[in-house]
């Protein structure tokens, strides 16, 4: 199974129940939407966040040199995408035929916006993760590397110019 379907699904899961979990809170605490929704939110944001962050992590620890990083990128844009794709239909099917006040829009609505905003919530958060995971390993293998002082360094580097005071 490609790295990159394995996060898609697991994120279009976390998604599906999110979003199922935020039509039952709206419809039990109607006035309490607001909160719920960022709830949901957050709840997708930290999955993504985190497994990113160990992407990186285990990403950064196989290739000590940065020239060598995997393409994370494109996994986890994909990875949004077909998240993005699979909930929104999902949602929908369960919507229309299922469950009432889950929220759902017009099949394409759901379609091309929902996509489009699940991809963004998974994506950004996923390479921001990915990001700080491999700043953390960096930071540590640089740990134990000598300090230099590159403005002492510059200046004893420096070419002296000879003058004549009698030309």
């Amino acid at each position: 199974m490609q790295s990159w379907l394995l996060r898609g699904i697991v994120m279009s899961i976390v998604q599906i129940i999110a979003r199922v979990a935020l039509g039952f809170a709206i419809i039990a605490w109607p006035v309490q939407s607001p909160i719920s929704r960022w709830i949901a939110i957050i709840a997708v944001v930290l999955v993504a966040v985190i497994w990113g962050g160990y992407d990186g992590i285990r990403d950064a620890r196989a290739h000590p040199d940065p020239d060598d990083y995997e393409d994370l990128t494109m996994r986890w844009l994909k990875a949004g995408f077909f998240a993005g794709l699979v909930a929104c239909f999902v949602c929908w099917l369960l919507g229309t035929f299922w469950l009432d006040g889950i929220g759902q829009a017009s099949f394409w609505i759901e379609m091309i916006a929902g996509t489009s905003f699940i991809t963004l919530l998974v994506y950004a958060p996923a390479f921001f993760g990915v990001s700080v995971g491999r700043w953390i390993v960096r930071r540590d293998q640089h740990k134990n590397d000598p300090e230099e002082d590159w403005s002492v360094h510059a200046l004893h580097n420096q070419p002296t110019e000879v003058v004549d005071a009698n030309a």
